[in-house]
C-alpha cells in the first residue's frame, strides 16, 4: 500500500481529482482545498496499491502536476482497511512484486551520486579486499564484497537505458569508473607504503593462496555467476524484497578484483593484474547485461498489467 500525496494549484487539482475518482483501485481519497501555500492550491491524498502506482503517476504527470506542484509516493507499513484490502485484491499483479518506476528511478539518482561517502566505502572495501588477498582470508573477502557500494551504479546503467535517461546513465558510469579508479589508486599507494616499511613482502604475496586465487582466475563460471547475481540484484532493488542483495554482494568478484589489481601492481605480478582486470570486467559486464534484461522483462510485464487495468476502467467509465 502507498499513499499518493499531491500539492498543486486549485485549477489543476480539479483535473487530478477527476483522474483519482475515476480509478477503481483507490481505497480512500482526501482533499484539503486551499491547504497548500506553496504552490498555492490544494492538497490531495489517496491510498493506492503499489501495482496501480505507475498508471496513476503517468496520468498525473500527463496533466503536468509535477511541473506546477508535487507528487509523492509514501509507503504505508501498516494499514487496516477493508476497502484497501479489496483494492489490492482487485489490482492486477502482486504488491510485493510491483515495480514502482518513479521510486526506482529516484533511488537510482540518489544512490549513484559521486559523494565522499561512496568513495570512502569503495576505498575501505578495496583495502579490506587487499588485506584479504595478502592474508588469504576468505572471511575478509566476503566482508569486502558486502561493504562495496558499486552494485547500484552497475544496475542503474540498464535502468537508464530502459527508461531513456542519458543523464542518469552518465552519472552512474562516471560514479562507477571514478569509484574504481580512486579506490584502486589509493590502495595501490597504501600497498607501496606497506611494502616500503616491510609490512608486506614478496613472500606474503607469492605464497600459495587457495582461498583467494579465484580472484585473478576468471572463467565462464564467473560470467554465469555475474548474470545470475545481476538479475537477482535488480529484482531485489525493484521490489520490496531487499534481503536478496546480501547474496548478490557475496557472489560477485568486483571489489576483490580491484583489491588484487592494487596488490599485484605493486609487486609486478602482471599476469594477476590482467586476470583481475578481466575478472572485474566480466563481473561488471555480466551484471549490467543481466540487469538490463531483467528490467526489460519487468517493463514488458508491467506494461501488460497496466493494459489490463486500463481495459477494466473502460467499462466502468462507459456506465457513468
Amino acid at each position: 500500500m502507498l499513499t499518493l500525496r499531491l500539492s498543486c494549484p486549485t485549477d489543476l487539482a480539479a483535473a487530478a481529482v477527476a483522474v483519482l475518482e475515476a480509478d477503481p483501485t483507490i481505497s480512500s481519497l482526501t482533499i484539503w482545498p486551499g491547504a497548500s501555500s506553496k504552490p498555492v492550491g490544494d492538497v490531495i491524498w489517496a491510498d493506492i496499491p503499489r501495482e496501480a502506482a505507475n498508471d496513476l503517476v503517468a496520468k498525473l504527470t500527463a496533466l503536468g502536476v509535477q511541473e506546477l506542484g508535487t507528487i509523492q509516493l509514501v509507503p504505508v507499513n501498516t494499514w487496516i482497511s477493508q476497502s484497501g484490502l479489496n483494492a489490492e485484491r482487485n489490482a492486477p499483479g502482486s504488491g510485493p512484486d510491483a515495480v514502482v518506476w518513479a521510486e526506482v528511478i529516484e533511488r537510482a539518482y540518489d544512490d549513484t551520486q559521486l559523494t565522499w561517502t561512496y568513495l570512502s566505502f569503495m576505498i575501505l572495501a578495496t583495502l579490506l579486499a587487499a588485506i584479504a588477498i595478502v592474508t588469504d582470508s576468505v572471511i575478509l573477502v566476503i566482508g569486502a564484497m558486502v561493504l562495496g557500494p558499486e552494485f547500484t551504479a552497475i544496475a542503474t546503467l540498464g535502468l537508464a537505458l530502459i527508461k531513456r535517461r542519458p543523464n542518469l546513465f552518465r552519472q552512474a558510469l562516471r560514479t562507477l569508473l571514478i569509484g574504481f579508479a580512486v579506490s584502486i589508486g589509493v590502495v595501490t599507494a597504501l600497498a607501496l607504503a606497506a611494502k616500503g616499511f616491510g609490512f608486506i613482502t614478496e613472500v606474503d604475496v607469492l605464497k600459495p593462496s587457495p582461498g583467494t586465487s579465484f580472484i585473478y582466475s576468471p572463467n565462464w563460471w564467473s560470467f554465469l555467476v555475474a548474470i545470475v547475481a545481476g538479475a537477482a540484484g535488480v529484482l531485489s532493488l525493484t521490489s520490496s524484497r531487499t534481503s536478496g542483495l546480501v547474496g548478490v554482494f557475496i557472489s560477485v568478484t568486483t571489489i576483490p578484483a580491484s583489491g588484487n589489481i592494487a596488490i599485484a601492481t605493486v609487486f609486478g605480478l602482471w599476469n594477476e593484474v590482467i586476470g583481475s582486470a578481466t575478472q572485474l570486467g566480466i563481473n561488471i559486464g555480466g551484471m549490467a547485461i543481466a540487469g538490463w534484461l531483467t528490467l526489460l522483462f519487468q517493463q514488458a510485464i508491467w506494461a501488460r498489467v497496466n493494459s489490463r487495468l486500463a481495459q477494466r476502467e473502460r467499462p466502468t467509465r462507459s456506465t457513468q
